[in-house]
């Protein structure tokens, strides 16, 4: 009698390590099942520099919406937006905050974008390398401005790496990004950004209606530093928009 699939699955899940005789990894699959479950993040490129948005999952009204973060930031000119697990996320965030103190004092000036999100992708693939140790359950969306330059990045749980102009992650991606194939065009103002992308966070699917109150969205632009807008400044750009 031969093994069911399932018997096969569970002999090479064990370790993140140990590839499958179809040459999956199942616990980095695992890992990207876990992202695909998170709140709902997305980047993209703008007339000036880069707009991040994201999603918080409020699962009660004793829970102070403020306490949720979902959007990181990282140095003055780098940020970033985690889907995911909550645990992964600080840990890693912590470690680019760190890595991009040490390259302004080493060299004094500040880590380029891509350099960064090198730096972490790394990290991401070395724990599916070594025994004893599971995939980070996190992906991550970098904005940031290198040489006036604005520039997005992707990282996955796998530690692989890709710069767009406009991507999201966590759940409804896929529907997110067909509608930023359709929609996102470069040149966009800040204002019209936001708009977009309060818009591609409406496309997701979700049991209660989506609200300005749950969104956190921040910016960053050629010579100005990393900067979240309030709630006060969300709703004036949104206008009346409703989900």
């Amino acid at each position: 009698m031969y093994p069911s699939s399932d018997q096969l699955t569970s002999g090479y899940d064990r370790v993140s390590t140990m590839f499958s005789p179809k040459g999956r990894l199942y616990q980095v699959e695992y890992a990207s099942k876990i992202v695909e479950q998170g709140t709902t993040g997305v980047g993209f490129v703008y007339n000036n520099g880069v707009l991040l948005g994201a999603e918080k999952n409020v699962g009660s009204n004793l829970v102070v919406p403020e306490s949720i973060e979902k959007l990181f930031k990282i140095d003055k000119h780098i940020g970033i937006i985690s889907a995911g697990l909550v645990g992964d996320a600080r840990r890693l965030v912590k470690v680019a905050r760190e890595k991009a103190q040490e390259n302004r004092m080493t060299f004094e000036e500040p880590i380029g974008t891509e350099t960064l999100v090198r730096e972490i992708a790394a990290i991401k693939q070395a724990v599916t390398q070594y025994g004893g140790m599971r995939p980070f359950g996190v992906s991550f969306v970098f904005g940031g401005i290198t040489n006036n330059l604005p520039k997005i990045f992707e990282t996955e749980p796998s530690g692989a790496l890709a710069e767009y102009k406009a991507v999201a992650i966590g759940r409804g991606k896929k529907e997110v990004m067909n509608f930023l194939e359709k929609n996102y065009r470069q040149g966009l103002s800040k204002e019209a950004g936001v708009k977009l992308l309060f818009d591609a966070l409406k496309t997701v699917k979700r049991k209660t209606p989506l609200t300005i109150e749950n969104l956190d969205f921040s910016f960053i632009e050629a010579g100005a530093e990393y900067t979240k807008l309030s709630l006060k400044e969300l709703k004036s750009f949104l206008g009346n928009k409703k989900s």
